[in-house]
């Protein structure tokens, strides 16, 4: 029983050294600097088009970043929609999932991938299929925390 054991050992020695040998070699450099530049990139892209409706639309601080944030979210929405932002992604990861970009691509890919079904039972039902839990958990955690943020300024 004793050797058997050693032996099975072994064997997932030997799996795990040719696992190793055989797995592609991540070039975490490259796939930094990407995610920093493309992540980035979206940023400032952002930050363009907070100020331009601050200076030329006129809006206050706090309607600016509401537009930014609605106009992003329809950017990345649309470039989902034509397969743009899948391709970004590849690339640049994580640095095109962080922004709010990547909440839209989160919800419309799912979407995209069953429109042939229709658009009431294709697209309108795998909408929120990856961002729904997200949502859900999200709005119920933060009404927790305001009853209790309630609760507790009661108490004073």
């Amino acid at each position: 029983m004793a050797n058997n054991t050693r032996r099975i050992a072994m064997d997932k020695k030997k799996y795990k050294q040719y696992v190793d040998e055989i797995s592609p070699k991540p070039k975490y450099l490259k796939n930094y600097t990407l995610a920093f530049l493309v992540g980035g990139t979206i940023c400032v892209i952002g930050q363009g088009i907070n100020d331009a409706y601050m200076k030329l639309a006129g809006l206050d601080k706090m309607a600016a970043a509401t537009s930014t944030s609605i106009t992003l979210i329809f950017i990345g929405a649309f470039l989902t929609g034509l397969g743009i932002y899948d391709l970004i992604g590849k690339r640049a990861g994580a640095g095109s999932i962080i922004p709010i970009t990547g909440f839209a691509n989160s919800i419309v890919s799912p979407a995209m991938e069953y429109k042939r079904e229709g658009y009431v039972l294709g697209v309108g039902a795998n909408l929120f299929k990856v961002a729904g839990p997200v949502l859900v958990y999200g709005i119920g955690s933060s009404i927790l925390c305001g009853f209790f943020y309630y609760i507790f300024t009661l108490v004073k």
